[in-house]
């Protein structure tokens, strides 16, 4: 895993869904940019069910949910972050929630060599996912960047 460098900026991509974990990810965030140069991604991955994936009208129609899902999402992230930091960019991601985090933390990596880069998410409290994995999980194993899951 990649060493942090004390005097480098610092960019974290935060999951984030609104969730009370995603909120505490999004505080930690915040409090690690203290004194720091750097910004933070806030990024919300929309999840497609299996049905929903069969069909073209459902694909469609729940895009547009998502859309308006990311403005509702982008306007609480935007209170939480008012008057703490405004360094600090929403994004949609697209596939799986761990590979999204991944993808966006290699681009901000490749285009900022030298900076640090980690992927901030908060940690799921349901019992199905200490036995079937989460995205903390799949992330703890595979995060090109250092990871930070809030409890």
């Amino acid at each position: 895993m990649n060493a942090v460098t004390p005097s480098a900026h610092l960019y974290l991509v935060v999951g984030y869904d609104g969730s009370a974990p995603a909120v505490r990810a999004l505080d930690t965030a915040i409090n690690l940019m203290r004194g720091r140069e750097g910004s933070i991604e806030v990024l919300y991955v929309p999840q497609l069910t299996t049905a929903e994936m069969m069909s073209a009208a459902a694909v469609a129609e729940t895009e547009a949910t998502f859309d308006e899902i990311a403005q509702d999402l982008r306007a609480q992230a935007a209170e939480q972050l008012r008057g703490r930091d405004d360094r600090w960019v929403f994004a949609r991601g697209l596939g799986t929630i761990a590979d999204a985090l991944i993808r966006s933390a290699e681009k901000i990596r490749d285009d900022r060599p030298g900076d640090n880069v980690a992927i901030v998410v908060g940690g799921s409290s349901q019992a199905m996912h200490r036995l079937v994995g989460s995205v903390a999980v799949s992330l703890a194993r595979r995060a090109p960047v250092p990871l930070l899951i809030v409890p």
